[in-house]
Order: structure tokens, then C-alpha cells, then sequence
């Protein structure tokens, strides 16, 4: 018998009978049966419905290696202060032309439902983000088996997987992704739901779904941990906060450990399955086609002595799937949208107050609507983790710190102004900077002097930083694309 380090056996390589595999069945195998051990050692020699399917197969046989864990990487280098200081309200030299915000006719995003019959009809069906998705299950696709678990139990459930009739939940997949308008992330919930609801054990869940992601494309590994299976995801940016494992250079995460204890060693192998070399790109370019689930919520905060409100309404359906995002890195959060009822009515509630107003009267407006809508606290408080917010979230929590509300400063100012802004960076700060011709403190970006507008440092004007980090250079930028 071979046995590596972490206890991953190599069992029945050297046995070519089975009624010796049915003499140490009662050692080795537990209390599974002599039929079901056939059953999975006979999988290998059914027939493949994709070429790519016979070659992994047999390269899955070939000696697996160990990797060693890479722990996540921090967003910040240092903590962030749990406390925020506050300058005295000081009004600003008016300046600029008057704003008038023109509102495009955006109305709620329309949801190309995905037509179905009687639920009753379909083997299994779930809520996806307030959508239900049915599907039949393939034939033999549920019968297939982490067994025995090893190397030798993987290869037969990619045997049985391969040997399915899986071609047209692949094809549905492909299709609710698009109706949906799902990004990566989406299509990794879709498919790991799916699989929870094909297989009870997450061991077999797991490889149902690194099938699945291989057979659409995505660049994803699977791995033993105390005869356990590892999800692992290729992508080319970092992931922070997760565990990650290399191989040939490039960086696999377990997404699922996202902010969790350590899984160490892992044991896998180094190709990809053929073709199937798509990262995950956790970018949100375009909101998702959820079912609209509206709710509303009222924004308060005092502005010179006067009380001022900001009524909005957004899709609890976007919130839930955005809760659901591990911590990409900054550019992903700066350049996401607001859903367009969101957006619109965020616009017209601010609208009512800032019509009529010089540009840097109104600029500053908003910095002080970010500023001081919301409670400072840091994430570890308020979330357990690190979690940086989309602007649909900061706007939805009562609670925020400051890379989220420079998130969300930096998009009303591009989409409500049309001036471009950039994240500023420090070791344990975020604020950002816009493009403005004002006097007042600036931040050397490139080539360029911006403006520095801090949306934490509450009641400081745009053209105003903290003490601290007047005379620091950020440790790094983040860039936002204009629309």
C-alpha cells in the first residue's frame, strides 16, 4: 500500500482482482459494500461523450504532488483607526458654474425572466436571488461518488460525471447566465447551488462543481485535504484574505475559505482539465438581472445647522448578492455601478438640494451627505472580517468605514458631476481626489495635482486632508473608468 504524508492512499494500484479487494474491503473500505466498490472501480471503462474527457481521465492516475498554502494577503498594512476626527464646519468660497442635474429616464432594470413550467415538474428547484431556477437531473449524474476517498475516487467521479447525460444542464447554465446577466461570481453561485442541490455530501458537491466549471471554461482545481475535497479557482488578481495555492506560477483560491481558519497542504495536480483555462474575474461591470424586491430607506444628516434627507430606494436581492463577495481587490468595488433604481432615486432626493448651487458648493454637498449620513466603524467591528462595501451597500448599511464611503463618493461625483476621481491609498487609510481647479490640499497623481476630498474626515471641506496625511505619499492609487 502507498500512502503519502497527509493520508491520501493510493489503494488498489497494485491489486487486479477483486475478490483481493474483497479480502481487505473490511479493512480498508469501511462499510461499503462489495457491489458499490465494483460499481466505482468499473466506471472508467464507460464511454466519453468529449474527447477532452478520455486523456484527463487517464491523467488524473498519474502521481499527484503536495502544495504548500499561501495565506491570504491583508488589504491594509496597518489597522484602521477605530475612531474618525471631525474638523469644525467651515463654509467654502463659492465657486464654479450653477449645477443642474439632469437625470437620464432610467427606470428599474428589466429582469428578462426565464420562462417555466409547473415547478412540480422538474426533479429540483431552488431561489436564486429571487428567481426560481429549476432543472432536471441529468441521468446517472447523481449516482456518481467520491469513492473511495483518495486520488483513485476522484478520477471515478469524473468517470461516472463525464459518462452522464450532463450536456444539457451545461447548455441551461449558459443560458441563465446570460439571461441573468451574471458576472463570474454569479456563475460561481449559480453552479455551486446547483451542485449542493444534486449532492447532499459537499465532498461529491464539490467535484459535481469542478466538473461543471471545467466544462464552461474556468481554470479550477480540485484538491485532497485529510481526504476532504478543495475547490480552487485560478485568478490572475489577488483575492485577499483567502488561501491560495501555486501552481506553475499562477495563483488558485479556495473562495469558499474566503476569511476562514487555514486549510495547509493541499494535495492536486498541475494541468488544467483541456481548454479550461478562464480565470475568475470577480469585476461587476453590469448588474445583474435579479427579480426586483424594492424596499426604501430615508438618509438623514445636518448640514450648517439644517436637517436634509436623502429617500432612495434599492433591490434587496442585489444587497444579498453582493453580501456574498469575497474581498476582491479595490478596483473591483471602484468601478462597479449602481443599479439604475437605486442610482435614480439617490439622484433626484439629491437633486432637490443642490440645483442651483455653484459646482464646488454642490461637490461639497455631497462630500458631506457621505460624511456624515453614515456611522464610522471598521469593518472588523462591524462585520467580523475585512469587507470592503459596494455603493449599493454603503448606502443600504447604517454603518460604514472609509475605503466604502470613498467608494461611493467617487461614483456620485463622476455620474452626478461628470468629474473624474481616483481612490487615494495609505498604509491604513482610504480617501480620494478629484479634478477640480479649486485651491486647497492636493495629491500628486502622476503628472496631475487633484484635489484631496476626504469622505471620512467629517466636516472637511473638498481641498481639505487630515493632518496626518498631508505630507504623506500614498502608498497607491485606484483608478475609476468614466462612463
Amino acid at each position: 500500500m502507498l500512502q503519502n504524508r497527509d493520508g491520501v492512499q493510493k489503494l488498489f494500484r497494485l491489486f487486479g482482482h477483486f475478490s483481493i479487494i474483497f479480502f481487505i474491503s473490511t479493512s480498508v473500505l469501511g462499510a461499503a459494500t462489495f457491489s458499490e466498490f465494483k460499481k466505482s472501480q468499473t466506471q472508467s471503462f464507460v464511454k466519453y461523450k468529449d474527447d477532452r474527457d478520455n486523456s484527463f481521465s487517464d491523467y488524473l492516475k498519474q502521481q499527484w504532488n503536495s502544495f504548500d498554502i499561501y495565506k491570504g494577503v491583508p488589504l491594509y498594512e496597518n489597522p484602521k483607526p477605530r475612531d474618525i476626527i471631525q474638523t469644525n464646519p467651515k463654509k467654502i468660497k463659492s465657486v464654479g458654474p450653477k449645477v443642474g442635474i439632469i437625470i437620464k429616464d432610467v427606470n428599474a432594470t428589466k429582469v428578462d425572466r426565464i420562462k417555466i413550467k409547473a415547478v412540480s415538474t422538474f426533479d429540483i428547484n431552488f431561489d436564486f436571488y429571487g428567481s426560481t431556477l429549476v432543472f432536471n437531473v441529468p441521468d446517472n449524474i447523481d449516482k456518481a461518488k467520491f469513492y473511495p476517498q483518495n486520488q483513485n475516487g476522484i478520477r471515478n467521479f469524473f468517470d461516472a460525471t463525464a459518462s452522464s447525460e450532463y450536456e444539457p444542464f451545461i447548455k441551461k447554465i449558459k443560458k441563465i447566465t446570460k439571461r441573468m446577466n451574471l458576472n463570474d461570481w454569479g456563475v460561481y453561485l449559480l453552479v455551486i447551488e446547483f451542485s449542493k442541490h444534486i449532492h447532499s455530501n459537499p465532498d461529491n458537491a464539490n467535484l459535481l462543481s469542478w466538473f461543471i466549471f471545467n466544462k464552461l471554461g474556468y481554470a479550477v482545481r480540485v484538491g485532497l485535504v485529510q481526504r476532504h475535497i478543495v475547490l480552487m479557482h485560478y485568478s490572475e488578481k489577488i483575492i485577499y484574505s483567502t488561501p491560495s495555492y501555486l501552481f506553475s506560477n499562477k495563483n488558485f483560491y479556495v473562495v469558499s475559505q474566503y476569511a476562514k481558519h487555514s486549510i495547509n497542504r493541499v494535495y492536486s495536480y498541475e494541468q488544467n482539465y483541456p481548454d479550461a483555462d478562464k480565470p475568475l474575474n470577480l469585476s461587476l461591470k453590469g448588474i445583474p438581472n435579479f427579480e426586483p424586491d424594492i424596499r426604501k430607506k430615508t438618509l438623514t444628516f445636518k448640514e450648517y445647522g439644517k436637517n436634509y434627507e436623502v429617500s432612495f430606494e434599492y433591490n434587496q436581492n442585489l444587497i444579498d448578492f453582493m453580501a456574498t463577495y469575497p474581498q476582491a481587490d479595490y478596483e473591483t468595488f471602484f468601478n462597479a455601478p449602481l443599479d439604475s433604481i437605486t442610482y435614480k432615486t439617490v439622484a433626484i432626493a439629491l437633486k432637490k438640494h443642490i440645483d442651483g448651487m455653484k459646482m464646488g458648493d454642490a461637490i461639497n454637498f455631497v462630500l458631506h451627505f457621505v460624511q456624515k449620513a453614515f456611522k464610522y466603524e471598521v469593518d472588523s467591528d462591524q462585520f467580523s472580517r475585512e469587507k470592503v462595501m459596494f455603493a449599493n451597500e454603503t448606502l443600504y448599511f447604517d454603518k460604514s468605514d472609509c475605503e466604502d464611503r470613498a467608494v461611493l463618493f467617487a461614483l456620485l461625483v463622476e455620474k452626478l458631476f461628470g468629474i473624474g476621481a481616483v481612490g487615494v491609498k495609505y498604509s491604513d487609510h482610504m480617501s480620494t481626489a478629484i479634478n477640480i481647479p479649486i485651491a486647497g490640499d492636493r495629491v500628486e497623481v502622476g503628472s496631475r495635482a487633484l484635489i484631496a476630498a476626504d469622505p471620512t474626515y467629517i466636516n472637511a471641506n473638498i481641498g481639505q486632508s487630515m493632518a496626518k496625511y498631508k505630507n504623506i505619499k500614498p502608498d497607491s492609487f485606484i483608478f475609476i473608468r468614466m462612463d
